[in-house]
């Protein structure tokens, strides 16, 4: 049995946790990365599913957002935390919400910084690099899949309704 994750991810909802998720992505995107405010509040996130994760003492350190049509996006972790497995399960966790919501696919667009960290998930590039809000990206997609296929350590227990 593998040991737990030192962190925890669940879905939230955007009217009680925006403050949590907005200070993580101005954190990451808009400090970090210099992606305008204008772009990354986009007015997508009130009709997204979101997931947030918690470090052991509840603080709030990495976040992302599934659309209604099955694009995922602004999956952002804080420094401190990144390569400890925390985009991997934010990622594994809007898989499974999108496969619940019967997206058959989904699709996002990586940094290209970042596409070796997708292709490890199942996402295989799309079409030519491009650029969004100043950054280099490339349009990636895969198939959800069901529970079944995650290890069985990875349980989805929704603590709020989707």
């Amino acid at each position: 049995m593998s040991e737990p994750l030192p962190f925890t991810v669940r879905p939230i909802y955007w009217n009680t946790s925006q403050k949590e998720v907005k200070a993580i992505r101005n954190k990451v995107f808009v400090e970090e990365q210099g992606v305008p405010p204008e772009l990354e509040w986009d007015g997508l996130d009130e009709h997204s599913y979101h997931v947030l994760a918690y470090a052991p003492d509840g603080t709030p350190i990495g976040t992302g957002r599934l659309l209604q049509d099955g694009h995922i996006g602004r999956v952002s972790v804080l420094m401190e935390w990144r390569g400890k497995g925390v985009g991997r399960a934010l990622l594994d966790l809007l898989l499974v919400i999108a496969n619940k919501m019967g997206n058959e696919e989904v699709k996002l667009h990586a940094q290209t910084r970042v596409v070796n960290f997708y292709k490890k998930r199942g996402f295989t590039k799309q079409g030519k690099e491009f650029m969004e809000a100043g950054i280099p990206h490339i349009a990636m997609k895969r198939k959800t899949a069901d529970q079944t296929s995650w290890p069985a350590s990875f349980v989805f227990r929704p603590l709020a309704p989707l």
